[in-house]
């Protein structure tokens, strides 16, 4: 199946997408639950953190600094406030950790960026913290390749429309990549934009969307680069 010619800006999503990002967070989780092991158990430790931070997302937002916030509230709780100084210590050390971890972009990346470049328009269209999402994109040496950089706080609906706004673009103009179906697939079929999902090896919980979707503006990709036979 070959895209309509009529889509003239193409979104890509960047943590995971274009670079590694989510395995990283579960090598830090499994340090913490090693942290608490007097506590609880890895099973108990991994489900309270993330009820911690589901309930901080509005407080916190997405990434890193939430992340070593949710982990410190979580030691605390679990362990009735009687962690010690050191371990919290321990925890902050994670984040910084986590912060610097190098940049390690995924198969085909740059190639297809390369190709695609000079064709469409080409948005980078990520969340998270905004400092971390900008220094993740210096580090990538991608940035030359957009046209226009968005580091959204969510990806509802709402947030692709006012993209859409900002960018003068209408909807059945617009393709987005990504491989999170929650953040940015679902929201732009809802749009009537076009989408490719590409699944990554690994998902946060908060993002799995277990129910198939079936739409004729979506394509599933295997890598980043199997986007230029349809394009």
């Amino acid at each position: 199946m070959r895209l309509q010619n009529k889509i003239t800006t193409i979104a890509f999503d960047a943590d995971d997408t274009l670079w590694v990002n989510e395995p990283y967070f579960q090598e830090a989780e499994q340090q913490f639950t090693k942290l608490l092991e007097e506590y609880q158990t890895a099973e108990q430790l991994t489900k309270e953190l993330y009820h911690t931070e589901v309930k901080n997302l509005p407080l916190y937002g997405f990434g890193i600094k939430g992340f070593i916030l949710c982990m410190i509230e979580t030691a605390h709780r679990v362990s009735h406030h009687q962690v010690s100084p050191l371990i919290i210590s321990k925890i902050i050390d994670l984040g910084h950790e986590l912060i610097q971890r190098p940049i390690e972009l995924l198969p085909g990346v740059e190639q297809t960026l390369q190709t695609l470049h000079d064709k469409y328009n080409l948005i980078l269209a990520t969340k998270g913290d905004l400092l971390d999402q900008q220094r993740k994109i210096k580090n990538s040496a991608l940035g030359d390749y957009f046209h226009h950089i968005e580091i959204m706080s969510d990806k509802q609906t709402a947030d692709y429309q006012q993209l859409l706004h900002r960018l003068s673009c209408p909807p059945n103009h617009f393709f987005m990549v990504g491989n999170s179906m929650k953040s940015d697939i679902l929201p732009v079929l809802d749009l009537e934009s076009h989408a490719a999902y590409i699944p990554y090896t690994v998902t946060w919980s908060h993002e799995q969307q277990d129910a198939p979707i079936q739409s004729d503006k979506l394509i599933t990709l295997q890598t980043l680069d199997e986007l230029l036979l349809f394009l």
